[in-house]
């Protein structure tokens, strides 16, 4: 189950790109001749019209094939030459191409919709004082503070919520506080010395964390959060890649085993992790298919947008030449990801 369960996550997620340009090559009048599900050998086919609905074998993605007047495959149907990709408008091409990414970031939006309306996260419980864990060996521990544990004073001065405790504490360094607090109704009074803090070692720690809050978003506030959400994923994204630029060195990115690793340890968490992990890689995947590499949608959109400037077309027999050298350096790439995934798995294991 493990095992399944990111598969067939990671399945959806490539398939639903290739939905996107599937329904739009519909819309836009270009001869389908496949939409396939999986990759490698042909499992099942089923024809409707000029379509054919193929499963194949390996799991990972899938693609759609619209009609050529290059290259056509042996058993396609005859077209006629308007209903071909070259011979389609180029608003209509662009439409075509560009489906797969906004799919994508729809996708996303949509996981993440799931989690803060309808499966709901867990939130830190801001306006009360109520303990929800306490560090093993810290300032509060030593001074006998227990998760649901109620702080209603330090030094005598009422605090009635966590910003109000937390100023307190952290002004309080070098020295000793009187914390009274309530547990089944009783008051209690501590003397506690907070410690330097770990990341700050100018405030002070007591070593106690807040409660956590179950909660569902109403809908237009969980379409608010995930636009939000979306957003912040994205720009953790161009961070890294100007982090990159700036000398940063390589980031760690992981091939087709390490994200449904990443998937499978999402699962054991529950379905809001899942989800959200899901969403993260749905809107990357869609920003990385925007780049203008060979082979991907980004760079078909160059093709397209040479052809607006030019006002006729980069010779098809060329292009297909560049993306076949672009497909190429591609698998290459996910050969070498795959390969440091699994000595990744193999030194973890031992």
């Amino acid at each position: 189950m493990s095992v399944i369960v990111p598969l067939v996550v990671l399945g959806l997620l490539i398939f639903m790109h290739e939905l996107g340009h599937f329904v739009a090559a519909k819309r836009g009048g270009f001869a389908v001749l496949e939409l396939s599900f999986g990759m490698g050998p042909r499992l099942l086919r089923i024809r409707s019209g000029d379509t054919d609905y193929s499963l194949r074998l390996l799991p990972f993605g899938g693609f759609v094939r619209v009609a050529s007047q290059v290259g056509d495959a042996p058993g396609d149907p005859v077209v006629s030459p308007e209903r071909t990709y070259e011979g389609r408008p180029l608003p209509a091409r662009l439409a075509f191409i560009a489906a797969g990414p906004a799919m994508n970031f729809v996708l996303a939006l949509v996981l993440l919709i799931a989690v803060f309306w309808v499966i709901g996260i867990d939130q830190p419980v801001l306006d009360s004082t109520v303990l929800g864990d306490v560090v093993a060996g810290s300032p509060a521990a030593q001074a006998g503070l227990r998760p649901g544990d109620r702080v209603v004073a330090i030094d005598g001065q009422p605090v009635a919520d966590w910003a109000s405790m937390v100023a307190r504490v952290q002004d309080a360094l070098g020295r000793t506080v009187a914390i009274a607090y309530e547990r089944s109704g009783i008051r209690y009074e501590a003397e506690v010395a907070p410690a330097p803090h770990p990341r700050d070692p100018s405030r002070g720690y007591l070593g106690v964390a807040t409660g956590v809050r179950h909660t569902r978003l109403p809908l237009f506030a969980a379409v608010r959060q995930s636009v939000v959400e979306v957003g912040r994923m994205l720009a953790v994204w161009f961070v890294g890649l100007a982090g990159i630029f700036a000398g940063g060195g390589a980031p760690d990115v992981s091939g087709p085993v390490g994200i449904i690793q990443m998937l499978g340890e999402a699962t054991r968490f529950g379905l809001a992790n899942l989800f959200y992990l899901a969403a993260m890689i749905s809107a990357n995947f869609a920003l990385i298919n925007l780049f203008p590499i060979p082979a991907l949608d980004g760079s078909r959109l160059v093709f397209l947008a040479l052809e607006k400037v030019r006002g006729r077309p980069v010779p098809p027999e060329q292009e297909g030449r560049i993306h076949m050298f672009g497909y190429a350096l591609l698998m290459a790439l996910l050969v070498l990801l795959t390969y440091r995934d699994l000595i990744r798995l193999v030194g973890a294991g031992r």
